[in-house]
């Protein structure tokens, strides 16, 4: 009889947990937590429709897409750093780095540009896995070890030519931020597609991705779970800082040249894209769905702006009052 009752309690106990597991799972693609962005968005599409003549053209929208692929790359790796609960404030840094260290091998040491990618991104990776080893080492807060890496990274880009930019790339680098294939889509832009894509297929089926929920929900219950905490932090901040390098590699070829002051405050972008998607500060909640509706929001808000007329200063004000709206509606939704 105490054995039935066992199995009973069992079976009933398994049932239970894959009830509350799906939910789980599910949120890894579903809006939820992003549909209040979403309505934002097509808010502000609307409002933007009727208040210029030249929103809604294809060639602005394009313009938009353009606009926000360093943003769009950088959010992905920003956004696996935020769900274990983690910031990364070096990769506007980091991207200078890979800029300058790109540069300097191809256009002053002469190797090909091809090589100068691969170091540059090695680069850009090294400077994560430092930032990486600090937090789970030395336990430095993330804060305080990727602080550290920006001072680090931006003197590093600037002692590289002594703060000289440099210019001049092949023109075959340069046109793949304009040649538009099909008539709409420039190599720029399909590198943020497949980064988009990349960060969704490893969040919604990897069970790496979905260690990343885990140890931002709770990291000790993960590592008694069998996770290796410390591993997966390391390399989510290699990540992170490989894609700022990535998006330094596009901004290269968007501006045809490089500069050591480049990437100034694109970490705070970078946060809020993700945050105002609907990726929680405290780590465990998001995805990659929402980080592409935050991304979209900051580059219809900034082109809309731009279109009215608007200042930069002012500008920095709306995008800042923004981002206390998202983070003040994610407190009050947890209440």
């Amino acid at each position: 009889m105490n054995v039935r009752n066992d199995r009973e309690e069992d079976r009933m106990t398994m049932t239970h947990s894959t009830t509350a597991e799906r939910p789980r799972l599910a949120d890894l693609f579903s809006l939820s937590g992003a549909t209040g962005p979403l309505i934002g968005l097509v808010l502000l599409c609307i409002f933007l429709s009727f208040a210029t003549d030249s929103f809604f053209t294809m060639r602005n929208l394009l313009n938009v897409l353009d606009q926000i692929t360093v943003l769009g790359i950088m959010a992905v790796g920003m956004t696996l750093v935020i769900l274990i609960g983690g910031i990364d404030l070096a990769v506007g840094s980091v991207l200078a780095l890979a800029m300058m260290v790109m540069g300097y091998v191809a256009n002053v040491a002469g190797f090909p540009l091809g090589l100068a990618i691969i170091v540059a991104l090695a680069c850009a990776a090294a400077s994560g896995a430092v930032s990486g080893l600090l937090i789970t080492l030395f336990n430095v807060p993330a804060f305080i070890s990727t602080l550290a890496m920006m001072s680090i990274a931006r003197g590093l880009a600037n002692m590289i030519t002594d703060g000289q930019q440099i210019v001049g790339f092949p023109a075959w680098f340069s046109m793949l931020a304009f040649i538009r294939h099909w008539g709409f889509l420039t190599t720029t832009v399909a590198v943020m597609l497949i980064v988009f894509a990349l960060g969704w297929f490893f969040l919604r089926y990897t069970s790496a991705g979905r260690s990343l929920y885990a140890i931002g929900g709770n990291p000790e219950v993960a590592r008694l779970a069998g996770i290796n905490v410390s591993l997966m932090t390391v390399g989510v901040y290699v990540v992170s800082s490989l894609l700022a390098g990535l998006g330094g590699v596009v901004l290269a070829m968007r501006l045809d040249s490089v500069q050591p002051t480049a990437g100034f405050t694109y970490e705070l972008d970078t946060i809020a894209a993700v945050v105002i998607g609907g990726t929680s500060l405290s780590g465990g909640q998001g995805g990659i769905v929402g980080t592409i509706i935050g991304v979209l929001i900051i580059g219809v808000l900034r082109n809309g702006l731009n279109l009215l007329g608007v200042s930069p200063f002012t500008q920095a004000v709306v995008i800042g009052v923004v981002i206390a709206l998202a983070v003040a509606a994610e407190a009050f939704k947890k209440r």
